[in-house]
This record gives C-alpha cells, structure tokens and sequence, in this order.
C-alpha cells in the first residue's frame, strides 16, 4: 500500500488517476471531498410539454 496524500487516513482508499475514490469522495486538489450531486442525463425536466 502506497502513502498516498490524498488519502482520507482510513489506509483503505483505492484512487483512480482522476483521484476518485472507491468510497464515493473525489480529490478536489486540496483535499477528498463528496462531489455534488448531478442529475442522470436521462433524466425528465421539471417543464411540462407543450402540445
């Protein structure tokens, strides 16, 4: 196991080279934090259609 320092300091994180972690939290350059919630793309809009 490596010391990475962008681990969180549970000795458990498992970082991709985008500095996502396997937990959910992401490397935002100065530290790991929970990334925002973004809406799936297939998602319906809160507009009503038009006829």
């Amino acid at each position: 196991m490596s010391d990475d320092p962008r681990c969180c300091g549970s000795g458990t994180c498992i970082i991709d080279p985008e500095g996502r972690c396997w937990c959910g939290q992401q490397w935002d350059g100065e530290k790991m934090a929970t990334p925002p919630l973004a809406p799936p793309a297939d998602a319906p809009s809160d507009r009503p259609e038009s006829d």
